[in-house]
């Protein structure tokens, strides 16, 4: 399964008014694995940029003249997100961009719903924590994943920082038993693969209804992001079934 976490930054908010994408980070995961590949362009977008989203993102346009325009790597970028899964936080967001500059560059190049499936992030969260602030700072808090170094937003910062919540979010990634194994190897067993506990004297903690509830919502966005491919969720409607009556 080759997925990409997108993201974009821009001179404004709505391309309506003819704001332009000045950058593009995409981050490549294949198997719930970063693999290390991306793709990453600054872009000139021929017009001025809103003070407002300077102060998000820290780009001028000054740094913006020697770069190429959107036409130039449409193909580029194209290539590299074809067949994919796209994986964004706001995606309508992005997408209204992403689309707008390629009907600029060539209608003929069509959408990106002609070519990728989308998985917004920002509907995950907020199916998983309703009701809670679900921004990324916010995501990167309750995952815990390490966003001290991210200062001002940047696309390739960004889709690299989502990459790491996308994978918290929906089950963490599936190098588990590599690294258990690395560990075995190299002599470190680590606590969480310390010896079996054989004694049965433990207290029993049965799960709260809160429990259960967030159990349930984490297992509905792991099946929506893997297409229906979460299999406690099969394993559990096996169960059930076998032990209907008839």
């Amino acid at each position: 399964m080759r997925q990409v976490v997108l993201d974009t930054e821009t001179t404004g908010l709505e391309p309506e008014l003819g704001h332009r994408i000045i950058e593009i980070g995409c981050i490549e995961l294949c198997n719930r694995r970063i693999t290390g590949r991306h793709f990453h362009r600054y872009l000139n977008p021929q017009r001025d940029i809103d003070a407002g989203a300077t102060q998000v993102h820290g780009i001028q346009i000054e740094d913006l003249q020697e770069q190429p325009v959107f036409a130039d790597i449409a193909a580029e970028l194209l290539e590299f997100i074809r067949d994919a899964e796209i994986i964004m936080h706001n995606a309508p967001f992005d997408v209204a961009f992403l689309n707008h500059e390629l009907q600029l560059a060539d209608p003929a190049l069509g959408t990106i719903a002609d070519r990728c499936t989308v998985i917004d992030t920002l509907v995950l969260a907020r199916q998983l924590h309703p009701g809670q602030r679900n921004n990324l700072d916010a995501l990167c808090k309750r995952y815990a994943v390490d966003n001290s170094h991210r200062e001002l937003h940047g696309a390739l910062l960004d889709a690299e920082i989502l990459a790491e919540v996308y994978l918290a979010m929906t089950g963490g990634q599936a190098s588990l038993w590599d690294e258990q194994e690395s560990e075995w190897e190299h002599g470190q067993q680590g606590t969480t693969f310390g010896s079996v506990r054989t004694d049965r004297s433990g207290r029993v903690v049965l799960p709260t209804v809160e429990d259960l509830a967030r159990h349930e919502a984490r297992l509905r966005a792991i099946d929506q992001a893997s297409g229906g491919g979460c299999l406690w969720r099969a394993a559990v409607d096996r169960d059930l079934s076998n032990s209907s009556p008839g």
